[in-house]
């Protein structure tokens, strides 16, 4: 792809939004507001002295709460130490890439270590050709996000496709996942008995709340046993459930928390196609970041790049910027860890790590993906290994269609939230399995060697079910860039989002200690979870901090309002309705 072919990011095609406004207290505005129409003034000079909130940092979760409070009448001053917008989330281009590692590596940014950069000498790879998410994510069908979206209509602002392979390693062997009705009955491998056990349990997860008789006595046991002990499952159907449809870290999991991810996957089917979720085209939380900047800018935000907050003294309410400015906050500060003032004793400790692996290889990875998509999942369970690895390794693999990679290349992102040594032997491991996966495939075998699954429309089932033990690559996979580093942040590595664990970070410290950051209210880094599970909580557990109350959170109509469930694919993304997919059937009562 080259750089005059490649649409440019949302930064690039949307100059900041800025707008001026005043006074203190403004009253709520009108239940009905405008159409969310491009409204471009140039960046002013100077910006009020004045305002009701001031949010440093322009992650997803900070740039749906400037939005929310926008819309309600908020006078908000959203404000980044960076030049670019997304934060901890951001969608880096090349440059913005290894200007941040060296930042990370002199501790100018917080929130990251041990990072690494590696691109082979000779590659001159161009700026605009790539987009390096820090944070990869992908949206389920079915979710709290993609519901406010559509209500926000900031989905205007996006493009999504569809993505609906997931594979898993296991026995030395990558697989197909089976999850739906046609899977099940089409895969020669499994037993009638099997099959049975299958239509039972996911005909029981998709209303497994309406049956505590059957869960509640493995409320405190491991789902691996629950789905071993009572609906007989074999390890590989278990594996299959709890880490690619359930993307679970590890087997040990509760039960209860483990079904709601479960389910998630089940019914976030057929909402817009025949896959469970999706992805943001050209970047992904950076971009639907920029996506709510730019609806909270079009409400009235005003925002300022390469700006950081220095100090705030909550006694007389002033907040001293990077550029001199005071200004006066009449209700609140929010501010993310990775933006926290030099000399701050109050940023919550980020005591989790996410350890991560991006990898851009010269292959265009057709293999892994569904006929007419771009992206897939892999997943490596707990012990599938060499390394021995005590959690899943979660692969995220995006192709040049989905706009963030050069044409004939690839972006591998691997994570786990093993620490230490540990944690990336397990990313390499799984980075060499996957380089294997893509040679053996790309050889020059015989074709017939390997059924086509018309079922799928995919070539790769049976080959990626084949073992690597006596396969030699006759080449070398050629990368170019290797990208490794560790994130850290406050969220534990829970299985469900409890908004408790955000409400303990976005804390109004009152201590009468001599500080920059006392009076501030913290937001919380990315968690480990692969969707985005978890950012709306966070976004409304800071508006209730500020508000008192998330009830109005988002609550406003639009001029161009429609019936949510008139919002189709085609209103989503051309992509995702002419993906060809019919209705997805899950377990019935039809007879096996």
């Amino acid at each position: 792809m080259s750089s005059n072919n490649r649409r440019p990011s949302m930064a690039e095609r949307r100059s900041s939004v800025t707008q001026e406004s005043g006074g203190t207290h403004p009253q709520r505005r009108p239940s009905v507001v405008p159409h969310l129409a491009g409204l471009e003034k140039p960046i002013p000079e100077s910006i009020p002295d004045q305002f009701d909130v001031v949010i440093a940092g322009t992650g997803l979760a900070e740039s749906v709460l400037a939005a929310a409070l926008a819309w309600q009448g908020t006078n908000v001053l959203h404000i980044d130490a960076n030049s670019y917008y997304g934060d901890s989330t951001a969608t880096l281009t090349i440059d913005q890439l290894k200007q941040w590692v060296q930042n990370v590596n002199s501790n100018k940014v917080q929130g990251y270590k041990d990072a690494l950069l590696y691109i082979p000498s000779g590659n001159e790879l161009s700026a605009r050709d790539f987009g390096i998410d820090l944070t990869p994510n992908i949206l389920f069908c079915k979710s709290d996000l993609l519901s406010l979206l559509i209500k926000s209509r900031v989905y205007k602002y996006l493009e999504f496709q569809p993505l609906s392979s997931f594979h898993f390693y296991e026995n030395d062997n990558f697989e197909k996942m089976t999850s739906t009705k046609q899977d099940i009955f089409t895969n020669q491998t499994l037993s009638l008995v099997t099959k049975r056990s299958l239509m039972k349990f996911i005909k029981f997860a998709l209303d497994w709340e309406a049956h505590p008789e059957i869960w509640e006595p493995y409320k405190k046991k491991s789902i691996e046993t629950f789905l071993s002990e009572h609906f007989k499952l074999e390890k590989t159907q278990i594996f299959e459930l709890i880490f690619s449809i359930g993307l679970c870290n590890n087997n040990e999991i509760q039960t209860p928390e483990a079904l709601l991810r479960i389910k998630r996957y089940l019914v976030s089917f057929d909402v817009y196609g025949n896959f469970p979720v999706m992805y943001s085209k050209y970047g992904g939380a950076g971009e639907i970041s920029q996506g709510f900047c730019r609806s909270a800018a079009v409400a009235g935000t005003t925002y300022k790049l390469n700006t950081r907050l220095v100090s705030f003294d909550p006694k007389t309410k002033i907040a001293q910027l990077s550029d001199d400015s005071k200004i006066h906050v009449n209700e609140q500060i929010i501010i993310s860890p990775s933006q926290a003032p030099t000399g701050s004793k109050f940023k919550p400790k980020q005591q989790y790590q996410i350890q991560r692996l991006t990898a851009v290889v010269k292959k265009e990875c057709t293999q892994w993906f569904q006929d007419g998509e771009s992206a897939a999942i892999v997943v490596f369970p707990t012990g599938s290994l060499d390394s021995n690895n005590k959690h899943a390794v979660q692969a995220i693999i995006m192709g040049d269609g989905t706009g963030i990679t050069a044409k004939g290349t690839c972006v591998w992102y691997m994570s786990t939230i093993e620490t230490g040594d540990q944690g990336r032997k397990d990313l390499e491991a799984a980075l060499q399995n996957m380089e294997n996966s893509i040679l053996r495939e790309s050889s020059d075998l015989d074709t017939q060697d390997f059924l086509d699954d018309t079922h799928t429309g995919a070539l790769n089932s049976v080959k990626l079910g084949q073992s690597f033990r006596d396969f030699v690559p006759k080449e070398k996979i050629q990368y170019l860039l290797k990208f490794y580093y560790v994130q850290m942040t406050s969220i534990p590595h829970a299985g469900v989002v409890v908004p408790e664990q955000y409400r303990k970070n976005s804390t109004y410290v009152e201590e009468d200690v001599d500080a920059p950051d006392r009076g501030v209210i913290y937001s919380s880094l990315p968690s480990s979870e692969i969707s985005y599970d978890g950012v709306i909580t966070a976004a409304k557990v800071l508006y209730e901090k500020i508000v008192g109350s998330d009830d109005d959170f988002f609550d406003v109509d639009f001029e161009d309002d429609e019936d949510d469930s008139s919002i189709s694919a085609a209103n989503l993304d051309s992509a995702i309705a002419d993906s060809g997919a019919g209705p997805v059937e899950f377990a019935d009562d039809m007879e096996l």
